[in-house]
């Protein structure tokens, strides 16, 4: 799920500034993945990213900002097309690496930072977001939303599935509709299509926890 990029020195942070997330928990989001499966890491591809699939959604090159271990991504690659996808977890990154060998598909994975995209020097027809934009606060939501302007052109399609805030057994950092009304904009360079209630399967809810599925237009 993270996105922000980090080499592997001394600072467990790579030499960037911490996440708001990780200042709160005081680990690097590559914790999350070195003593077992990360909380929402459930070894398959959301639902929620499926049925988008299923129905034509990803289309073109796609970018999985906050791949994690790959799962979304290479669902996609499946579809036979061409995706990117970029985490700041590095051991979560070589797990991706290792599923797209074993299952013999066409997958690029690549540590990199999701504030600053325009660094990979490559566009995107469709980007799924899949519970990256939820742990960012305020600050970081702008420089995020500006971040993915510049790898994508006029038409393009982004998805964003994050906890909801409505409904029993939420999911951590919960996203109210406002939130997402007020973050993806014409002026910050898109437009909502759609957003509809979902939900986030991970390993402590049962039936997954609440979301939001939207559907977002770059203008």
């Amino acid at each position: 799920m993270p996105g922000r990029q980090g080499d592997r020195t001394d600072d467990p942070f790579g030499g960037r500034r911490p996440t708001s997330h990780e200042r709160s928990t005081g680990l690097p989001w590559d914790a999350s993945f070195q003593d077992g499966p990360a909380p929402w890491d459930t070894g398959r591809p959301q639902p929620a990213v499926v049925r988008v699939a299923a129905e034509g959604g990803f289309t073109g090159s796609v970018l999985d900002a906050g791949c994690g271990t790959g799962e979304n991504a290479l669902h996609i690659a499946e579809l036979g097309l061409p995706v990117l996808g970029v985490d700041v977890a590095e051991t979560a990154l070589e797990t991706a690496r290792e599923k797209a060998a074993g299952r013999g598909l066409e997958a690029d994975f690549l540590a990199a930072d999701a504030l600053e995209l325009g660094k990979i020097d490559r566009s995107f027809d469709t980007v799924l977001d899949c519970g990256l934009f939820h742990t960012f606060d305020a600050e970081e939501r702008r420089q995020y939303i500006a971040s993915l302007a510049s790898v994508t052109d006029l038409g393009a399609t982004l998805y964003v599935l994050c906890f909801s805030d409505e409904g029993p057994d939420l999911g951590p950092h919960p996203v109210g509709l406002e939130e997402l009304n007020a973050a993806f904009t014409p002026t910050s360079g898109w437009n909502i299509a759609a957003v509809v209630p979902d939900r986030i399967e991970t390993r402590f809810h049962d039936h997954g926890a609440p979301a939001w599925l939207a559907t977002i237009d770059r203008v």
